[in-house]
Formats: structure tokens, C-alpha cells, sequence
């Protein structure tokens, strides 16, 4: 029975370099340099059996998914700290257990034997009973599932391509498949070295199918990596495609939005409605767009990460046609590309309606200045005329208070000269009071002005 090769050693930390030889090391240097070794690809001898679960870990701690794979047989004294790497492969009696954590999702990765029954000549073969760990576990995996594939790795002559592949879709039934021809070899250039074929069909169980053909003497290290390149380019497009429900979820909320934007627009320009009820309008408007944004910028930059990724495994598989077969890169491009040009769309709709929103507020903004600036220019010549009213008054009660300042003042002197007279003076009180009279009042007026000139000094 074919076992999966030892997998190389992992990643360690290197011995520190002698003294004076480099200067003090970043404290991420290795961090950062041991992240291209972070999940490397297994060594898979052929015929294999992978079957791969990919799993949301929103609300799944590292500590659920480390007891979990604690009820392996001969893993009940797996360690938390073994998992901090987000990599880690397990190995059991003829088979092996990878785990993988990324940012959304956790990917569990079985790698076994093919058992007899499900070699190239069956008919839709049953998997699942074969496989080396319990179906309870499997079954209890911490999360949400969100991909699961059955990939069967065999080894047999692809040429031709089409015989390979007729027996391949017997393989699956009979139904209509997908398949390619993969890279390139020495042994038959031009051809590839290895052929893959699917349907992308959930079946009953829940999970999909692949079939990888590869002629004898194919490396464990060829097939690791054709493996990690076919479960990711799955998983990444399953992730990739998650923004397509949101983008038509929103897509009724924009178009309310974007109909809303509009009538305050038109109301502006033809002053419909006061500044106030545009500005309340126009918040709620931008309230919502805001909301939107932060409940789905997110997802809409995740689903273009994973599209990206989906394309540059596709790159990477170096697929060949097979005459009369549609290949898995053109199946992908087709189908992903205007659910991913959709989520585009949407994350573009939504920044320009945010946008206009603000240019809109700018011009609301802009017509409420000015409406203050008019009522602001009002209220200072309301000021001014005030002011020259008040100058006005200021400047009567001056000169009535000079007049009344100047009778007081005679009346005292006409008191004086009535004392003199009754003294024995031979005087007219009368006369002298008449006659101060000019005199009294240019020494009133002359003492208001120096105190005017006072106060505008100290002022």
C-alpha cells in the first residue's frame, strides 16, 4: 500500500552569527524570512487519496481547533504553542493530517493511500469509506464549511490525451467533464507531464472531485505541488466568489441611494427646499453609503485578493488542451470573471457614490456660507445704522448737557453776585450773571472737548 513520503523538516531557527560579523538582527528577520517555508507542500507518493475541508474560523479560536485535532488517534498530547506557525502536519498510521489556518478560513488536508476499489477503470467510486480518519471527526471539524474536495491522484500513460481522458470520464460516470493537460515535461514535450479532470459538481456527500493522471516515475515533490496548486485554485475561488451575494444584496440599497443623491441635487438647484431639510435629507443618505462601506469594503477587497490568487494559479498550472475539452483555466475565467467584474462594479459604485456625496456637501456647504455671509453683511448694517443712531443721540445729550451744565453754573454765580450785593457791593446780580453768560458756556464746551480727546487717547 503507497504511503505519502516524508515531508522535508520544517522551517528552524538558525544558530546566531558569530559576534561582529553583522550588526543586531530585526526583531521580524526571521519571522519574515522563514514565511516562504511557512506552508510548504507535501510529498504525496502515487496513487494518493487527498481530501481537503476548508472551513470559516470566524469565531473558531486556535484552542477549539488544536482539541479537536487532539482526538486524533496519537495526538492527545498535541501542544497549543506547536500550532502558533498557522502550519502544521500530523502523522498517523499510513496517512497524514495537515492543518492549515489563513486569515477566513482553516484548511484540513488528509493524505492517504487510494484504496483498490477507486483506481482508474471504476465508475464513480465511493471514497469516503476508505478514509483513514473516523467520519465523526471529520464530521465535528470546528467551523463553517466552505470547500470540500476529493482530489485522487493516479498514476497512468497520458498518451494520447484522449484516451487518458475517456477513461478519466468513465471515472465520473460518464458526465461531462473539464479537463488539461499541466506543464511541461521532458519525457513527452509538448504534452505536459500530468493531466487534470473534474466537474466542479457537489455530490451528495458534499464534496467535489478531481482526478490528477500522471505517467510512472512522476516525484512525490511534482505531486505535492500539483496538489497545493488544485485544492488552493478551488478554495481561492470558492473565497473569491463570496462578495458576489453581497455585491447583489447591495445593489437595490445603491440604487435608493444614488436615486436619493439625486433629488437633493436637483431640490439644490432649483431651490426647492430649504438648506436644512437638504442637509437632513443628505445625512441619512451619507449614513447609509458609510455603513455600507464599513460593513463590505472588506469583503469586496478580499474577494479581489482571491481572484488574484485564482489567476495566478491558474498562470502557474501551465495548462495544455486537450482537443475537444474545455480546460479548468477557461471554465474559471468564465465563470469567475463577471461574478468578480460584478463585485468590481459594486465596490466602485458604492466609492463613487460616497463621492458625490461629498461634492454634493461642498455645494450644500457652499450655499449655506453664503446664505450666513448675506445675513452676517444685514446684521452689520443694522449694526452700523444703530450706530450712527446712537452717535446721533450722543452728540444732541452732549449739547443738552453742556446747556444744562451752563445754567447751573450761572445760577451759582447769580447766587455769588447776590451775596456780594448783600454785602454792601453796588453790583446787579442780574448783569454779572447776564454778562458771564458766553464765558460760562465756552468753558463748559471747551472742558467736554478735552475729555473727548481723553477718552480717544486712552482708546
Amino acid at each position: 500500500m503507497s504511503t505519502q513520503a516524508p515531508s522535508p523538516a520544517l522551517p528552524h531557527k538558525p544558530p546566531l552569527a558569530e559576534p561582529g560579523v553583522l550588526p543586531p538582527d530585526d526583531a521580524l528577520r526571521l519571522i519574515l524570512h522563514d514565511e516562504v517555508h511557512a506552508r510548504p507542500s507535501a510529498r504525496i507518493r502515487l496513487p494518493a487519496l487527498v481530501i481537503t475541508v476548508a472551513l470559516l474560523n470566524e469565531g473558531v479560536s486556535r484552542e477549539q481547533e488544536c482539541e479537536h485535532l487532539r482526538r486524533l488517534p496519537g495526538q492527545e498530547g498535541l501542544q497549543l504553542g506547536e500550532m502558533q506557525g498557522n502550519f502544521l502536519r500530523l502523522r498517523g498510521e499510513g496517512h497524514t493530517v495537515k492543518w492549515e489556518r489563513h486569515g477566513e478560513f482553516t484548511r484540513y488536508a488528509i493524505v492517504q493511500a487510494l484504496p483498490e476499489h477507486a483506481k482508474l477503470g471504476a465508475t464513480e467510486p465511493e471514497l469516503l469509506s476508505g478514509m483513514a480518519v473516523a467520519s465523526d471527526w471529520l464530521r465535528t471539524l470546528p467551523g463553517r464549511t466552505v470547500a470540500a474536495v476529493e482530489l485522487v491522484m493516479l498514476e497512468h500513460d497520458i498518451k494520447p490525451p484522449e484516451a487518458a481522458l475517456a477513461l478519466a470520464q468513465q471515472w465520473f460516470g460518464g458526465r461531462t467533464v473539464l479537463g488539461s493537460m499541466m506543464g511541461n515535461s521532458e519525457e513527452t514535450p509538448g504534452l505536459g507531464h500530468s493531466m487534470v479532470v473534474s466537474n466542479f459538481r457537489l455530490r451528495p456527500s458534499g464534496f467535489e472531485r478531481m482526478l490528477v493522471l500522471a505517467p510512472k516515475g512522476t516525484s512525490p515533490t511534482r505531486a505535492g505541488r500539483i496538489s497545493q496548486r488544485l485544492l488552493e485554485l478551488e478554495i481561492y475561488r470558492l473565497m473569491a466568489l463570496r462578495g458576489l451575494p453581497v455585491a447583489k444584496e447591495l445593489a437595490p440599497v445603491l440604487a435608493q441611494a444614488e436615486a436619493e443623491l439625486a433629488e437633493v441635487t436637483l431640490k439644490l438647484e432649483a431651490r426647492l427646499a430649504s438648506e436644512g431639510d437638504l442637509l437632513d435629507t443628505l445625512i441619512h443618505v451619507a449614513a447609509r453609503v458609510e455603513r455600507a462601506t464599513a460593513e463590505h469594503a472588506y469583503r469586496f477587497a478580499a474577494t479581489e485578493a482571491y481572484a488574484n490568487l485564482v489567476r495566478q494559479r491558474i498562470i502557474e498550472l501551465r495548462e495544455k488542451p486537450i482537443p475537444g475539452t474545455q480546460t479548468l483555466g477557461e471554465f474559471m475565467q468564465r465563470r469567475l470573471s463577471p461574478a468578480i467584474a460584478t463585485v468590481a462594479a459594486t465596490s466602485q459604485r458604492l466609492a463613487s457614490l460616497s463621492q458625490r456625496i461629498e461634492r454634493v456637501s461642498a455645494l450644500l456647504r457652499t450655499r449655506v456660507d453664503i446664505a450666513t455671509e448675506h445675513q452676517n453683511q444685514q446684521l452689520l448694517a443694522k449694526l452700523t445704522r444703530g450706530q450712527d443712531l446712537q452717535l446721533t443721540l450722543q452728540t444732541t445729550v452732549e449739547g443738552l448737557s453742556i446747556a444744562a451744565i451752563s445754567y447751573y453754573v450761572v445760577s451759582l454765580l447769580l447766587y455769588v453776585a447776590k451775596a456780594l450785593k448783600s454785602a454792601g457791593l453796588p453790583i446787579n446780580p442780574e448783569f454779572c450773571a447776564g454778562a458771564l453768560m458766553p464765558a460760562v458756556l465756552w468753558m463748559v464746551w471747551r472742558t467736554s472737548r478735552r475729555i473727548h480727546a481723553k477718552v480717544q487717547q486712552s482708546s
